[in-house]
């Protein structure tokens, strides 16, 4: 198919199409900064409304928000040993404040003499930015709990880069709490996790593994790492959330020590978690098709398009005050407490059949075409973006059925993506079939199988098949899962199966 006219198909190119995808439904373009991407409104408007969901469930759960510099002086990377080295290879670095005219006339240049005494680090995350901080606010117990999460952009100098799932620069959020005890901080570690379990599975209509990560994949500098996983319709994984512990380990780098209720000095426990715009990258492969982008409704830009179609340009227009009430109807109405995203399309110079496949490519979730002919039988046609599936309905109570297709909508995505990932779900024993399993380039689903538990083991796993660790769930998809048996690569004995999957 030209690429002028539409997608390039998935069964071609599932990277083209999603690279065409990204840039026809105006989610991101490319900028001139490699690795860096330009966020267009359509896709803006649905990290915007990840935020304001996610803002919500943080709150929820007590926490507030705050902002810490973009810059991290160097040496601060430098106390907490296992966090610098894994991502060391990732930062960018400030090191001049200062530009001048170039002596040849040839623009501006770095001005020599504008060294910075420490050269300054581009976020790549913000634990030892924001210890820093806490070593000042943090004197007794009563100063603890501390629950911040903050909204922000961080770089990571990826090599090799696509728009949503990997760029050097995203936004996101990170949650960094501070505690008195373990336990508070496993707990807090484990409710961040299910709030994103939640939130993938009730607002995305993705349905995630949930698990700790193995020893191989955890954040650098946390004690264990937990995660969501998603399975894309190339049958490749996403790692779309993490929350961390992080023991006493940036306590001790930064030396935030309290006083206990016994009068002890005691060091605290932290745990930080975060998701970012790759979640936007996930609802494209999750859901989307060849005509373009397809959204849950509760993240969705645009919920409903309303189409106004005639013969002509009076016939059209007479059908602008009920495509209008429509509109104001719904926004009155509200789809889950909040007014419908709702647009009248009332492009001149654009045909129907434009509108409907612009509006398809957009990811408006429910079209409504309102014609001259439908008003004077008293009738609409709604059509669905997921099924495709054209219905018509009265006008009578119109706006109440288009918000049950919302609905239907929302409940049927969770609901196909539960049921792609269970079919492509698999328990391989033998070492043959595994690597059989993950041979080419393509994508192949969750393999349970089970490990020893070894690094070693882990990393030759990878380097045989590029199948990694994606975690060891917390509730096993099937009860044998939790049961002990063998290694598949090295035979040595296994408490329990684990999930192995490709992943971007």
């Amino acid at each position: 198919m030209s690429k002028n006219l539409g997608l390039t198909p998935r069964s071609e190119s599932y990277s083209e199409w999603y690279n065409d995808l990204i840039q026809k439904a105006e989610l991101a373009d490319y900028s001139p900064v490699r690795g860096c991407m330009v966020i267009r409104p359509n896709g803006y408007a649905i990290w915007e409304n990840m935020q304001r969901h996610l803002d919500d469930m943080f709150k929820a759960t007590g926490h507030v928000n705050a902002y810490f510099p973009l810059l991290i002086p160097k040496s601060f990377l430098s106390r907490e040993a296992e966090h610098v080295e894994g991502f060391a290879k990732e930062c960018a670095i400030v090191t001049h404040h200062r530009l001048m005219n170039d002596p040849d006339g040839k623009g501006v240049v770095v001005d020599p003499e504008a060294k910075l005494e420490e050269e300054l680090v581009i976020r790549p995350t913000s634990e030892t930015i924001i210890w820093h901080s806490y070593a000042k606010w943090i004197q007794s117990y009563r100063d603890l709990p501390i629950l911040i999460n903050q909204w922000a952009n961080v770089m990571r100098w990826e090599l090799r880069t696509r728009l949503f799932l990997r760029t050097a620069e995203f936004l996101w959020q990170e949650g960094h709490t501070a505690h008195a005890t373990w336990e508070e901080a496993e707990a807090e570690t484990m409710q961040m996790v299910r709030v994103y379990q939640k939130f993938a599975e009730e607002f995305m209509g993705v349905a995630v593994l949930v698990g700790k990560k193995s020893e191989g994949e955890k954040f650098a500098g946390a004690d264990h790492t937990y995660c969501i996983e998603a399975l894309t319709q190339d049958l490749r994984c996403v790692q779309a959330g993490t929350s961390h512990h992080l023991g006493q380990n940036f306590a001790k780098a930064f030396d935030v020590q309290f006083q206990s209720q016994e009068g002890k000095l005691e060091y605290v426990y932290a745990t930080s978690w975060g998701v970012s715009t790759r979640l936007i990258g996930t609802l494209v492969m999750a859901h989307s098709d060849d005509k373009g982008l397809v959204v849950p409704p509760r993240l969705a830009a645009t919920q409903v398009a309303i189409v106004p179609i005639g013969r002509d340009d009076a016939a059209r227009a007479a059908t602008y005050p009920v495509s209008e009430q429509l509109a104001e109807e719904l926004r009155e109405l509200g789809y889950r407490g909040l007014p419908v995203r709702v647009r009248v399309d009332k492009r001149e110079k654009e045909t129907p059949g434009f509108k409907f496949n612009d509006w398809e490519m957009k990811g408006a979730c429910i079209r409504v075409e309102v014609g001259p002919r439908d008003l004077e039988a008293g009738q609409l046609i709604v059509a669905r973006r997921d099924t495709g599936e054209k219905v018509t309905i009265p006008l009578a109570g119109a706006a109440q059925a288009i918000l049950e297709q919302l609905e239907a909508m929302q409940t049927a995505l969770l609901e196909k993506n539960r049921a792609l990932r269970e079919a492509n779900t698999h328990r391989l024993d033998r070492w043959e079939d595994f690597v059989r399993h993950f041979e080419g380039e393509g994508g192949a689903g969750f393999v349970l199988a089970h490990w020893d538990g070894t690094s070693e083991t882990e990393s030759k796993i990878s380097e045989a098949t590029k199948a990694t660790i994606r975690c060891i769930p917390f509730e096993p998809l099937h009860p044998d899962d939790e049961l002990p048996g063998r290694c598949v690569f090295s035979g040595e004995p296994s408490a329990r199966r684990v999930v192995f999957a490709k992943a971007y």
